[in-house]
């Protein structure tokens, strides 16, 4: 799909009203390979307009719109009582009035086109923060290509209970005035206030960017303001999808609909049924390349442009019932020409009561009707942001009663050569990628309604009631339905825009269920060879988003966050909505070792011999020898290309136990070289490409060859720790690396203290590595 929709987010990691929590003491099989810390996960009941919670708390937690994170810890109140009593207006500190906030190149050397920043009192004398009420009209896209955002802004301005979470009421330009403003936005599972100054960009006495289509109206402009902070810059704010903006103005999920995949009637229905229930709702036609976006089409429509559904109604005339759907262009200007638009023919057969009805507007403010026929022969995609996980079920489904959703949100990373496996195609590393586990143990309906219904069937048979195949088959799907458990699943990934950059990665999950036989075992590559996902996002999608809603039999799954490509770093959010009392959540998966009985390989004879020649010739009145003296026995045996340095010979000899001594006796020097013959002929395996270094991906199988099994943090850990971060480790590196391992899982097994057993043996590694 080729569309633009014109072009370091900070937070804390809390939860989003968690009313609710997950069962933690239900019995759950290990997510294996996590990596993830158990603050990480947040799990609660969902909050929103719709969402119903299944407790109270009377303590408001931090990140519900109610109670949001203060953005860079600036709160807005202790802002303003300060400033009111200073009489000093605001200046933002943190968003400072100059160039680099802009976040673009100041193209233009002429002094009269320089960039001011100006109060809104200072742009125009009657300025105000909300003139009347707000609408679709008081935004208007300046000399920024984010018309993704302001048309989702647009949209918001259709519910006003969506738009006071966003703009908070009782701001104003009068008295009492400090120069300070507030926003809330939903970022990842939070809500988090923005605060910004009034001072706005202004070129030859014009705001630069968003403004109102009066000129004297500055809501719109401070809330761009507020979110290229909360994004970087401006200049951030260039390209995007609607969905972006509307899930970050409601915290709701985003979906695209293709719009030839319904009949005009039953779109025009299901925009009308989405609008009641308050979700946003906006619209694109389709670029073919990236030189058809931003063309002006002969009816007055811009390809790859995105333009807020603002309402539907419909008309009659002697023809016929006319279906119509109300679109605004964020740019204020620009209408639709054809059938229908504010100066089409087709208005003068409406009666007069009936334009004023559906407040039929002639003037240029980028606001027009367009019909049903002609919307769906028109625009390709359809892109709806829910409050309510409800309103996405089928459009042709007749709305359900409000049900209880307990949400579970979890973050996470991809690391190079750690748990960034890439996707399927990738078999030797897809299973490295993060994983989650999902435990469903109630169906959406209780055997109770199930009986109820095979009773009612029962009645049925007695009155001899004919049903037709068609009939027979849509209760037998109802039936099976009710027996499952309804998900939803939602990746988003984080901190993708870069500057004036927008650098999406393809992104997918997989959802896997798990026989009762792998329960507590690590699933490795060889599940994921043998076994077919049941659910998936579908297609990987350079987007911010992918999200899908499925009905799963009760039972235990794993979900499976990746990339398309393995080894591309990013941060990453998942979401998991169920109905009923299903819980969800991840376990890390706890280090192992067992590594004692592959290094009891025996001493090759000839190896014994070369031992004891070289401590004949140089072993001290001690009978041993130094670093530099197994050096040289080490380097004696190694093939060329896998010499061991000095420093590795050191960390060999401080791996055994020395007696407080930094020279290995002939015993020790024995099982070391031993030892080392193996792990060279393991390198040798494990090293896939024949490179002579190993991968982190590569290392990780080489450990399992040896006994000791890591998760992802202890592995990426290892990898920062002995490759420098890079995706390379040499062998001596690996010596290295296995050396400290070893020597740290005896340790733990020798320590006797109950609170270092009780934080468990991956927090002790993740420790200890580091020294």
């Amino acid at each position: 799909m080729m569309v633009m929709m014109d072009d370091k987010l900070e937070r804390s990691k809390r939860l989003l009203a968690p009313c609710h929590y997950s069962d933690s003491s239900s019995p759950q099989p290990p997510a294996l390979c996590i990596t993830f810390r158990a603050g990480q996960s947040r799990g609660g009941a969902a909050s929103g307009p719709h969402w119903m919670c299944m407790a109270t708390d009377k303590v408001t937690p931090l990140g519900s719109i109610e109670n949001p994170i203060k953005f860079r810890d600036q709160d807005f109140k202790t802002l303003l009582e300060e400033c009111l009593k200073s009489g000093v207006l605001f200046s933002d500190p943190a968003f400072p009035a100059e160039q680099k906030s802009i976040g673009m190149p100041e193209l233009d050397p002429d002094p009269k086109k320089e960039i001011k920043w100006q109060r809104p009192k200072e742009i125009t004398e009657n300025a105000v923060f909300v003139e009347g009420t707000t609408g679709t009209t008081d935004i208007c896209q300046g000399q920024l290509g984010n018309c993704w955002l302001l048309a989702a802004l647009s949209c918001l301005t259709v519910h006003p209970t969506l738009f006071v979470k966003v703009v908070p009421s009782d701001q104003s330009l009068s008295e009492p005035y400090a120069g300070i403003f507030h926003f809330t936005f939903w970022q990842y599972g939070e809500w988090v206030e923005v605060v910004v100054d009034d001072r706005l960009p202004v070129r030859e006495g014009r705001l630069l960017f968003s403004y109102s289509h009066t000129r004297n109206e500055f809501w719109s402009a401070l809330v761009e303001k507020a979110y290229a902070k909360l994004i970087g810059s401006y200049g951030s704010l260039k390209g995007g999808n609607i969905s972006e903006g509307m899930e970050d103005f409601t915290g709701g999920i985003a979906r695209s609909v293709q719009v030839s995949s319904l009949t005009p009637r039953v779109l025009w229905r299901s925009l009308t049924g989405a609008l009641s229930r308050g979700s946003l709702l906006s619209c694109f036609i389709q670029a073919s390349s990236y030189r058809d976006i931003g063309k002006v089409t002969a009816d007055g429509l811009i390809k790859g442009h995105a333009y807020a559904i603002t309402d539907t109604d419909k008309v009659t005339k002697a023809s016929g019932e006319i279906l119509l759907l109300r679109l605004r262009n964020p740019w204020g200007f620009v209408e639709y020409k054809g059938p229908w638009s504010d100066k089409g023919k087709e208005w003068d057969d409406v009666d007069q009561a009936e334009k004023e009805r559906i407040e039929l507007k002639t003037t240029e403010d980028g606001e027009f009707w367009i019909s049903a026929e002609d919307f769906s022969s028109l625009f390709n995609i359809v892109e709806f942001c829910s409050v309510n996980p409800e309103t996405l079920d089928e459009e042709n489904t007749p709305p359900l009663p409000p049900s209880t959703w307990t949400i579970s949100e979890h973050e996470g990373s991809w690391i190079p050569g750690s748990s960034a496996g890439g996707s399927r195609r990738y078999n030797q590393t897809f299973w490295k990628n993060p994983q989650f586990q999902l435990i469903l143990k109630e169906q959406d309906q209780t055997e109770e309604e199930d009986e109820d219904d095979e009773g009612e069937d029962d009645e049925e048979d007695e009155l001899e009631v004919e049903m037709t195949p068609e009939e027979k088959k849509r209760i037998e799907k109802q039936k099976q339905k009710a027996k499952q458990c309804t998900v939803l699943v939602e990746l988003l990934q984080k901190n993708r825009r870069q500057k004036d950059k927008v650098n999406f990665l393809y992104i997918a999950f997989h959802i896997y269920r798990v026989p009762p036989e792998f329960k507590g075992v690590c699933l490795d590559r060889n599940f994921f060879k043998k076994n077919r996902p049941v659910g998936r996002s579908g297609k990987y999608k350079a987007q911010r988003g992918v999200w899908r809603k499925l009905r799963l039999d009760p039972g235990n799954y794993i979900i499976m966050a990746s990339t398309y490509r393995p080894n591309q770093p990013g941060e990453f959010f998942v979401r998991i909505f169920s109905k009923t009392g299903n819980t969800l959540g991840t376990q890390d998966f706890t280090c192992s070792s067992a590594f004692l009985p592959v290094m009891a390989t025996p001493v090759a004879p000839e190896d014994q011999m070369r031992v004891q020649k070289t401590f004949d010739e140089a072993a001290g009145t001690d009978d041993r020898l130094n670093a530099k003296e197994l050096m040289r026995l080490f380097n004696s045996v190694l093939d060329k290309d896998y010499h061991l340095p000095l420093e590795t010979c050191r960390e060999l000899i401080f791996g055994e136990d020395t007696q407080v001594r930094s020279r290995l006796s002939r015993k020790q020097a024995e099982t070391l070289l031993s030892s080392l013959r193996s792990l060279q002929s393991i390198f040798f395996e494990f090293d896939k490409d024949s490179s002579g270094t190993m991968s982190p991906f590569e290392l990780n199988a080489a450990l399992e060859a040896v006994g000791m099994q890591c998760d992802g943090k202890v592995l990426h850990l290892l990898s920062e720790r002995f490759a420098s971060g890079e995706l390379h480790m040499p062998f001596h590196s690996f010596v290295s690396c296995f050396t400290r391992l070893r020597k740290l899982f005896a340790l733990y097994e020798s320590e006797t203290s109950q609170e270092v057993k009780d934080r468990g043996i991956n927090a002790w590694l993740l420790q200890f590595l580091t020294l």
